[in-house]
């Protein structure tokens, strides 16, 4: 994740400044007033890790919204906004490998409203992924189709790596679209 840190001794634990502690359940102390963060955490996507030491942190944001943008094509970009900030963005080339990805981060974190905004550039691909998430996330998200005009960048040789591609999902990620409620299948039948 890129994230510094200092290694102590789980004695040290109780007397550490620092406001995040990772550590063993086993090793962590029965009383600490300081966020603390066990290793069953590791199981989770780096993107979801990162998301939950910001609803730890408890930062004054505005609004608990999760948002995800998609740039279908032959290469899927995906940005995603928790709390307003870019927490994440990738490249995936299959839509099962994007939908089990973003299923992930749906179900990991915490947010008053998920908003997923799908560019219409491709809408074959895009509604794929919409049928899929439906099909396959067992509660409700809000959907957005949106114009991604003039959302990718004309640069020679700059899409290596997907860059591009993750690059105008942010721009997708931006714009608004008509909404639309998705309700799990559990709950419309």
């Amino acid at each position: 994740m890129k994230l510094s840190f200092d290694s102590i001794l789980p004695e040290e634990i109780l007397n550490c400044p620092d406001y995040f502690i990772f550590t063993t359940r086993k090793e962590a102390p029965k009383k600490y007033d300081k966020l603390l963060l066990h290793e069953d955490i590791l199981e989770l996507p780096p993107i979801v890790i990162r998301g939950m030491m910001m609803q730890k942190l408890n930062l004054d944001f505005d609004e608990e919204t999760l948002i995800l943008g998609i740039d279908p094509g032959q290469r899927i970009g995906l940005s995603i906004f928790y709390y307003g900030i870019e927490i994440g963005s990738s490249f995936h080339s299959s839509i099962d490998e994007l939908v089990s990805y973003i299923i992930g981060i749906l179900g990991g974190l915490r947010a008053k409203r998920k908003i997923i905004k799908i560019g219409n550039g491709n809408m074959k691909i895009a509604k794929q992924i919409a049928t899929m998430l439906n099909l396959n996330f067992c509660s409700s998200f809000e959907l957005e189709f949106v114009d991604e005009h003039k959302t990718s960048l004309k640069i020679k040789n700059f899409n290596q790596r997907g860059k591009r591609d993750m690059l105008s999902a942010k721009y997708i990620s931006q714009r608004e679209g008509f909404r639309q409620s998705i309700l799990p299948l559990s709950i419309t039948g």
